[in-house]
């Protein structure tokens, strides 16, 4: 083998090296992916709090929602409240005592671009806050600050 076709086939595969790399590094799942992507975002959207948020803070499964737990300032959002979920411990005595125990209330909205956003709440919201109304949802991380349609106004 002349020494000319070997530089080109060393040549050949470090290319084919630096390729994989490349691909690797630069694939959209990959974490020095999403690290690049930080710095190098051209549409940065600020909400009416002044709070800088990305896409990936807007794009999330409508079940859990952990890209909410990343703002840390409140969300403002016009919102539509599309189901409730509770969890409660009940406990009867045989005295006809009865106790909740470990409550949890969550609203799960959905924003006008589609997204659906879970939050935690108090008993007390849970109640008041209505179906199919449109609002403005105000809430941090994700637990609610308040919610104000046209009607009234809850609070966490």
């Amino acid at each position: 083998m002349s020494p000319q076709l070997k530089n080109l086939l060393i040549l050949l595969a470090g290319m084919v090296v630096i390729l994989l790399i490349i691909i690797l590094l630069f694939s959209g799942k990959s974490p020095f992916r999403r690290f690049l992507s930080v710095f190098l975002e051209d549409q940065v959207d600020r909400g009416s709090d002044g709070v800088r948020r990305s896409d990936s803070v807007r794009n999330t499964e409508p079940s859990r929602n952990d890209a909410q737990k990343k703002v840390s300032g409140p969300v403002v959002e016009m919102a539509t409240l599309i189901r409730k979920c509770d969890d409660r411990l009940r406990i009867i005595e045989s005295t006809g005592k009865v106790e909740i125990k470990d409550a949890y209330y969550e609203l799960i909205f959905v924003t006008r671009k589609g997204r659906n956003v879970t939050i935690e709440c108090s008993p007390e919201a849970y109640e008041k806050v209505p179906f199919n109304q449109k609002g403005s949802l105000t809430y941090k991380k994700n637990t609610l600050v308040k919610f104000k349609y046209y009607e009234d106004t809850v609070y966490n």
